[in-house]
């Protein structure tokens, strides 16, 4: 007998030939070195009024074949939705859909793998006018500034080595990591406040980006909030945090020059604040509502570092309902 698992094209002609020759089953299975079996049931699934064509039954195999094959996950409607409406829509990453949808769940429905293959292939590049969906993911390996510090000097009152150890550890609230998000030269900024433990975003809309202008934000943007230390870098804008310190009496401590990795859970909501306020583009005219509307979407979202809960539910001790 052949090793085919499946007749070939020329095996179907071949039955073809000799059907018409009046061969009978045994004698074509002979022939084609296939089981009489095969050839039998081949003869009553692609007859048709008792002839036999091997082009008819070469298609009605390729139809049969494809019908069978599993169904591509995101072709459920469903799937797609839910999958589109996070991922284009609230901005998660094919990993927090995934993430989300088990912890909601007990399962995810489609793998992060899923997703991104999905966004490669251009399913969801026509749900945002044309623009390619790809460009919607994440962009890694930023340059670094080289070794030499450049900017203007500010008095500072801690080094980064003296915080407190808990801080590092990331085990209690209240250690909180800040920076500026800027628009254009000259105009206003936003202030970035994220408690280490759980990622929570704070701050707002700043007016310009000086030192007096973030001074007069941070007390507000921080009351009602445990306070142990902010870590800062050296922008001039922070350059009154000493003041801040008599307001609210929380202590300051700064990272080392071009040492972002010392703030990275600062600098991971800003890169995250960014798909919302482009670089470059102006943020006077963006209402204060605009950006506390963004915080909260971000606080929103879930995070793998936190089992794909969300900075609010840990931050707050609650649980939302998301999917």
């Amino acid at each position: 007998m052949g090793h085919h698992i499946h007749l070939t094209l020329h095996e179907r002609e071949d039955i073809m030939i000799m059907r018409r020759d009046g061969k009978g089953v045994s004698e074509i299975a002979r022939a084609i070195r296939r089981d009489k079996s095969t050839v039998s049931r081949e003869l009553s699934r692609n007859s048709c009024a008792r002839s036999y064509r091997a082009s008819t039954a070469q298609r009605r195999y390729d139809e049969r074949r494809k019908a069978c094959r599993r169904r591509a996950i995101l072709d459920d409607g469903h799937v797609f939705d839910l999958v589109r409406e996070k991922f284009l829509e609230q901005q998660w990453s094919p990993e927090q859909i995934e993430g989300r949808l088990a912890l909601e769940m007990g399962r995810s429905p489609v793998s992060d793998t899923t997703i991104y293959r999905g966004i490669h292939a251009g399913r969801f590049d026509g749900c945002i006018g044309g623009r390619k969906a790809k460009r919607r993911l994440r962009h890694r390996g930023k340059r670094r500034r080289g070794p030499d510090e450049r900017r203007g000097r500010i008095p500072i009152t801690h080094e980064i080595s003296e915080r407190p150890q808990a801080a590092e550890l990331r085990s209690e609230p209240g250690h909180w990591e800040g920076d500026t998000v800027a628009g254009k030269a000259g105009g206003a900024c936003l202030l970035t406040l994220v408690d280490r433990s759980d990622g929570f975003l704070v701050g707002g809309k700043c007016r310009r980006k000086t030192a007096e202008c973030v001074r007069a934000r941070m007390p507000s943007s921080l009351a009602g909030q445990p306070l142990a230390s902010v870590t800062l870098d050296r922008g001039k804008e922070f350059a009154a945090h000493a003041q801040v310190t008599d307001e609210i009496g929380v202590k300051f401590y700064f990272a080392l020059p071009h040492h972002p990795w010392q703030r990275g859970t600062n600098e991971n909501t800003n890169g995250l604040l960014r798909e919302y306020f482009p670089k470059g583009e102006s943020l006077d005219d963006v209402s204060e509502r605009r950006v506390l509307e963004v915080y909260d979407k971000l606080n929103r979202r879930p995070r793998k570092r936190l089992g794909y809960r969300t900075p609010y539910e840990i931050h707050y001790s609650e649980v939302l309902h998301l999917i």
